[in-house]
Parts: structure tokens; C-alpha cells; sequence
């Protein structure tokens, strides 16, 4: 098979703007794999931000996809959920569906050992849930919710929504997924999981674990914790500020607030895991066919760049959107 001198990749040339661009793609040597894409997965939260270009200038180096060509704000190619088939390299991956954290591109070469080989009993186009089944795994052993406990997940996004389907699985917790647009109801029964609106949610939870992006939905959390309660932020806020209610009862009820973030793993697994142990579980988890609820849309890779500013903007409801490559 001829390999491609071409690639064409999408680029966010200026705040809330994208375009497709042409690159020629470098030669591979022995230790490289030449992937062709099957699809890619658009993570709303972070990839919003970046799109509109609001990543803090404090944070720019720390929030670099492993693959990132430009720097922030713009122009920038960015993105981390890439499914395809290799097409070239060592002779135990060619033809084999792979993951990669790679941005939105049709070809690409990468070392062979940042390729994750999908499992059979996962449809690559499931995985593109790949990097947000990560997020939500670290964010479950941040919280570390034990058995029997009264959890919270505040925020039916695909993390939000995840993490609520993962600590339902564990035997004894009684997990609620709460969320202020009550169309995501069908989506937490399809994953086994109660819903409830912000009136709605139960109050005096063991655990409250954050993921939806905004503030209310942070000092709801802190309304949520029972005495000694813990809440886990999983959000990424920008170059945005919250206010939190630390005088009431954060205070006299001695909540803890902890950040969760994909970028490190807890101290706890340090000693023994790494991050290729924790995408390969990832992976594993997505075998589960109800997971597909969590694939709202989809799109041809060059419809991408018309469609970003609607996707990416604040009255997007959308879930996980797939890209498909020719």
C-alpha cells in the first residue's frame, strides 16, 4: 500500500474560527506507525475552551495535548480522542484499530509506543469515548467513593455521565446524576442511573463530585455535602472566576473541596500504574454497548470546520460528536 505525502488536519486559526489545512507528512522509521483516521471524538469541555480561546495564560504549557502543533491562543491544532487503523509499521500493528491522543487529522506518524491497541469486543467507532472514559476513571479514584456511599455526580455531560455510570458499578453506592436540562433523563436511564433536576437532588451526600463546567453547579455541590462531605471538581473553568460560598456551611460542616484533573494520576497509584495502564482500562470499560447513548451526533470530517463555532458554543447541548474520516 502507498503511504499518503499529505495529510489534512483541522486547525483553530482564530478565537471561535477553524479550518482544514493541508501538511505533508514526515517519512516513518522503525519505531514510527502510519495511521490513516477512522474517526475522532470532539471533547466539548476542554476543546471549547481552546476553540474560543480562553485557556489562562498560566496554563498554557500545563494543558498541551500531547500532540499539539502551535501554541495558544491561536492558531492552534489540537485534540486527543483519534480512532484509526495503522497502515504502515511494525509488522504486530498494521491493520490493527488503534487509539491515539492525537487532534482532528485524516493521516498521521507517531512513535509506535503512543498507539493503544482497541480491544476486539470494542467497535472502534465507541472508541472514541476513549480519553473521556480516562477523565472519568481518574475522577472516580479522586473521589474514591466506598461502599454503601450517598453519591452526587452534578453535570450529564459525557464525563459527568461516566463517572455516574462507573460508581453506580461499585456494590452498595446509590448514585444520583443531576443535571438542569431534564432531556438528559433518558440518557442516565439508559445508563442505569437515577436522575434528578437541582431542586431535585438529595441532600447530605457521603460525596459530590462536580463535572458541569459551571459555577451554580459547584455551590450546588457544596449544598449537597453532608457533614465532613467531600466534594470533587472535576470542571475546568478557563480564564473564567467562581465565587463559592465558603462562609456557610463549607465551613461549619468542614466540607473538603478537591480538584481532579486527567493530567495526573492520584499519588496513591503512583507507585504502580502509569497512564498507558490507565487509557488500556479505559478501553476495556467501553465494551459495555449502553455507552453508545453517550454519541450524540456526527459529521464528515470536512463539515467539521462549518459546524465547530455551533458545537463549541455556550448553547450547545451536544454530547459526545464523532467525526468520520473518508
Amino acid at each position: 500500500m502507498s503511504a499518503p505525502d499529505t495529510a489534512v488536519a483541522f486547525w483553530v486559526t482564530q478565537p471561535g474560527h477553524g479550518a482544514l489545512q493541508q501538511e505533508t507528512l514526515p517519512a516513518i522509521d522503525e519505531s514510527e506507525v502510519r495511521v490513516r483516521a477512522l474517526y475522532s471524538g470532539v471533547s466539548r469541555g476542554t476543546e471549547s475552551l481552546v476553540f474560543n480561546a480562553r485557556v489562562p495564560e498560566s496554563e498554557t504549557q500545563r494543558m498541551r495535548a500531547p500532540f499539539q502543533v502551535g501554541e495558544f491562543p491561536t492558531p492552534v491544532k489540537y485534540g486527543y480522542c483519534s480512532v484509526g487503523r495503522v497502515t504502515h509499521g511494525p509488522r504486530e500493528l498494521v491493520d490493527k484499530s488503534v487509539f491515539c491522543l492525537y487532534p482532528h487529522q485524516d493521516h498521521y506518524v507517531v512513535p509506535a509506543a503512543m498507539v493503544v491497541p482497541i480491544p476486539e469486543n470494542v467497535p472502534a467507532h465507541r472508541a472514541v469515548l476513549t480519553a473521556n472514559m480516562e477523565t472519568a476513571l481518574n475522577g472516580v479514584w479522586d473521589a474514591n467513593p466506598m461502599l454503601g456511599e450517598r453519591v452526587c455526580v452534578i453535570g450529564a455531560g459525557v464525563v459527568g455521565a461516566l463517572v455516574a455510570y462507573l460508581c453506580a458499578r461499585i456494590a452498595g453506592v446509590e448514585v444520583t446524576l443531576v443535571d438542569i436540562n431534564p432531556e438528559r433523563e433518558p440518557l442516565a436511564r439508559a445508563l442505569g442511573v437515577p436522575f434528578a433536576l437541582p431542586e431535585q437532588a438529595p441532600i447530605d451526600q457521603d460525596c459530590v463530585i462536580h463535572a458541569s463546567g459551571h459555577p451554580d453547579g459547584l455551590r450546588l455541590a457544596m449544598g449537597l455535602a453532608g457533614n465532613e462531605g467531600r466534594v470533587i471538581e472535576m470542571s475546568w473553568f478557563g480564564q473564567g472566576d467562581v465565587s463559592l460560598p465558603l462562609g456557610g456551611a463549607f465551613h461549619s460542616q468542614r466540607l473538603t473541596l478537591r480538584a481532579s484533573q486527567v493530567g495526573q494520576l492520584p499519588a496513591k497509584l503512583q507507585p504502580r500504574w502509569d497512564y498507558r495502564r490507565r487509557l488500556n482500562v479505559a478501553l476495556r470499560l467501553l465494551a459495555d454497548p449502553t455507552l453508545e447513548a453517550l454519541i450524540s451526533s456526527e459529521c464528515d470530517f470536512a463539515d467539521f470546520p462549518a459546524l465547530a463555532p455551533t458545537l463549541f458554543g455556550k448553547q450547545s447541548t451536544a454530547l459526545c460528536h464523532r467525526i468520520r474520516y473518508p
